[in-house]
């Protein structure tokens, strides 16, 4: 997989494989038609984009992933957190709550990934 953020049209493009895969590449094509306004060669052109990345392949005609939402998910915060913050995970939180404050529910969970860790 490239080692860059999706842009959000390839992201949205990626959530609806992910949500239906397998899926025919013809149906998708129709399916960005409908949900972005594409026409069919801009959506295969977004799906060879994503087949070379390594994110999806497309085998006689059926799309699949190469790379889950969840895998990407977590390489994607990998990413901004060893960019935007020099690899400091506590960095990256502390950023995160100064504005928006924690449920207990959410800092009890916080606290279980960390001690699994």
């Amino acid at each position: 997989m490239r080692n860059n953020f999706l842009s959000e049209s390839e992201l949205s493009f990626a959530r609806m494989i992910w949500e239906r895969e397998p899926i025919k590449s013809g149906e998708l094509a129709v399916l960005c038609a409908e949900r972005f306004g594409w026409k069919k060669s801009t959506a295969y052109t977004v799906l060879k984009n994503l087949c070379n990345a390594g994110i999806f392949k497309n085998e006689k005609s059926v799309v699949t992933s190469l790379v889950s939402k969840e895998q990407y998910e977590e390489q994607e915060s990998a990413q901004i957190v060893e960019e935007r913050f020099d690899g400091s995970l506590s960095r990256f939180v502390t950023a995160f709550t100064r504005k928006q404050k924690l449920s207990r529910e959410q800092l009890e969970e916080l606290k279980r990934i960390i001690e699994k860790g």
